[in-house]
């Protein structure tokens, strides 16, 4: 286990309760949403070709924030290689906001009634770190959902995305940016040399911040245009999101052979 997880645990140690209460009062005030409805679509081209792509995780990728999955991650991830690639794209989501990687594996991978797919696209990492599960831990996790995945979709490409930016989340104190935040990005890391390892495989390792956005895509305003609930991406963050991760999935070699 890394050296920054052990330093982060004991300096996390004494912060525990006070974790727990800002915890508790986040969830008070941070509204609860509803996931996004509609979770599949289809986008017609002139081309004779139909991509499929699953879209497959924890609240992120079930819409919440979002009034329509459309108007989501996936409906821009779709539009954005759709329009670039001129292809037809089958996409459906199987997603559950506040579920970790484990329950992932065991309750949803399960449901996926498709036989077959083109692109499976993972969203995770946030619900592991809320829980404070180890890095070990979760990449323990992740290793029997990409074997499961395999089993499921044996050449299927397999893309996780970024992982989620806790440190810009304006509903969270100092306290819980720098627990959760630090965390998160411990598991990106783990993530990133693990799929290295692995065939057909991808991570967008790309640390995700606001600054970085606003520059690259000329986005205006402060944190709140980016988040819906103070913890959860506004359409303007699904939108962005979607379209730099179609981007990253069109830069690899499965869409330009």
């Amino acid at each position: 286990m890394s050296f920054k997880y052990y330093l982060g645990a004991i300096i996390a140690v004494p912060l525990l309760p006070i974790l727990y209460f800002q915890g508790k009062k986040i969830r008070r005030e941070v509204p609860k949403l509803p996931e996004a409805k509609n979770p599949q679509g289809y986008i017609k081209t002139s081309s004779e070709k139909t991509l499929k792509i699953l879209a497959i995780g924890e609240s992120t990728i079930a819409g919440v924030g979002v009034d329509f999955h459309e108007n989501g991650f996936i409906g821009a991830l779709a539009h954005e290689i759709s329009s670039k690639k001129n292809i037809s794209i089958l996409w459906k989501v199987y997603a559950k906001s506040g579920y970790t990687a484990k329950l992932v594996r065991k309750r949803i991978i399960p449901k996926i009634e498709e036989s077959n797919a083109d692109i499976v696209v993972v969203g995770l990492g946030g619900n592991d770190a809320f829980t404070l599960n180890s890095p070990d831990l979760w990449i323990y996790q992740i290793n029997l959902l990409i074997k499961t995945l395999k089993r499921k979709f044996p050449k299927t490409p397999i893309y996780f995305t970024n992982m989620p930016p806790i440190k810009e989340f304006p509903a969270f104190t100092k306290t819980i940016k720098f627990v959760i935040g630090n965390l998160v990005e411990i598991f990106g890391t783990r993530l990133h040399k693990r799929v290295h390892k692995k065939s057909n495989v991808f991570y967008n390792n790309e640390v995700i911040t606001l600054q970085t956005w606003q520059e690259k895509y000329n986005l205006e305003g402060d944190a709140t245009i980016f988040f819906s609930d103070g913890v959860h991406p506004s359409k303007i963050t699904y939108q962005t999101w979607g379209k730099d991760m179609a981007q990253f999935i069109m830069n690899t070699k499965i869409l330009n052979e």
